[in-house]
């Protein structure tokens, strides 16, 4: 598991030229609506509120929020992660606090746009899709060729579906957390801290490079002081080890849920996604042995005749899928198997690993292949900073749009 999360993956439309161009050249090229699971029920001690933030990650203005309600931060809940460099809407909640209160916050880059009540808290996964308005600017071709260009991928992509690699968000900013999340599961602690409190050299920003390399240098103190406040896991562990040097497992326990399942999904992403590209180009086509996925109710089968069950995954009624390591996990047998297996059965996990991943919160099953993008649109533009393509379309919970960007501009992007 030493390599970084930084391999191009295989397009779906490789045979398909691409537009270049850039995102999020501004917050506002990025506009993110959270579509939620349920209705509001109106009854109960949860406060819902709807939170439009610009340029915030979603942690750190529920942090931001909850220091204003003078609540502890894991009492405010939230379904997803959304994107830091944009504008995005998404529903938060809170117990016990007025709604008035909600309402009356004034915080920068922060606006509350309704509230309302519910029985139960919001929790991660409560998210039915997300609606998004993006805008790409810096085409590499003139407009009227982008446009046609972006028209025949996305031709492909609505009809075969798009592949459903975890984005480069998943892995974080220095594409390092699918090896913190194996050395978590496999309890290799001191290697664990080494590489989330040192390693300078996969930074580029400052204050990080500083903080880690008095880290390295076995100056706590100094690391304690120059790591940023946000990072409050970061700065448990360091206060440990100040206090009780040496005692590396001790201060590794210090490491919150939020972070621990994190990064251990980070690590299940990028076993699917080696089996993603594995399966490329043939993510719409069934195999024997597969375990395929009914779009309708989230419900897995095993395929025994593939042939049989093609036209249904040709109409996106079921897709085949691939594995988020765990107890839970299904093998595939046949020839879906000689594919996949090869890339998961070497992983040495034993059965406290596997413990340690349902610990973390991290639960196993299958997850599709390909998503499907649904009412898409396109539209070309242009304003006070120069001609932009705008895309609007909306995804299932948990796919990423840049995913489908990088099949248009043939270029990673995050």
């Amino acid at each position: 598991m030493e390599e970084i999360e930084k391999t191009s993956r295989p397009y779906l439309t490789a045979d398909l030229p691409g537009i270049g161009g850039s995102i999020k050249v501004f917050p506002e090229d990025f506009r993110v609506d959270e579509v939620p699971l349920y209705p509001l029920s109106g009854e109960g001690s949860h406060v819902y509120f709807r939170v439009e933030k610009t340029g915030l990650a979603s942690s750190d203005a529920a942090a931001r929020i909850a220091d204003a309600l003078g609540v502890r931060h894991h009492e405010i809940g939230f379904a997803g992660r959304k994107d830091t460099r944009a504008v995005t809407r998404q529903w938060m909640s809170v117990e016990h606090v007025e709604p008035g209160r909600v309402e009356a916050l004034d915080l920068p880059r922060i606006r509350i746009l309704e509230t309302g009540r519910h029985g139960n808290k919001l929790k991660t996964g409560h998210l039915l899709a997300n609606r998004f308005r993006l805008r790409l600017r810096n085409l590499e071709v003139p407009m009227a060729e982008a446009v046609e260009r972006a028209g025949r991928c996305l031709d492909v992509l609505v009809r075969r579906g798009v592949p459903n690699y975890f984005g480069p968000q998943r892995f974080g900013s220095r594409h390092d957390f699918h090896h913190l999340g194996w050395l978590l599961v496999t309890d290799q602690t001191e290697a664990f801290l080494d590489m989330l409190l040192g390693r300078p050299e996969l930074d580029r920003q400052p204050d990080f490079i500083r903080a880690r390399r008095f880290y390295e240098e076995g100056d706590l103190g100094k690391a304690y002081r120059n790591w940023p406040y946000r990072f409050r896991d970061q700065r448990r562990v360091l206060k440990y080890l100040i206090n009780h040097p040496g005692h590396k497992a001790a201060a590794a326990q210090r490491i919150g849920k939020s972070l621990r399942s994190l990064l251990t999904c980070a690590w299940q992403s990028h076993v699917f996604n080696e089996v993603v590209s594995a399966r490329m180009p043939g993510i719409d086509r069934l195999l024997e042995g597969d375990m395929a996925v009914k779009h309708e109710n989230g419900a897995c089968f095993r395929v025994n005749d593939a042939a049989a069950e093609q036209p249904r995954c040709d109409r996106f009624e079921i897709s085949p899928t691939g594995p988020l390591a765990g107890m839970r996990t299904t093998r595939l047998t046949g020839p879906a198997g000689e594919i996949e297996n090869p890339i998961v059965d070497p992983i040495p996990l034993r059965e406290e690993d596997f413990r340690r991943i349902r610990l973390y919160g991290a639960r196993g099953g299958r997850r599709p292949l390909r998503f499907r993008p649904r009412d898409v649109s396109m539209e070309p533009g242009q304003d006070e900073a120069g001609a932009y393509l705008e895309l609007c379309f909306e995804l299932d919970s948990g796919c990423y749009a840049t995913v489908l960007l990088r099949e248009l501009m043939k270029k990673d992007v995050s």
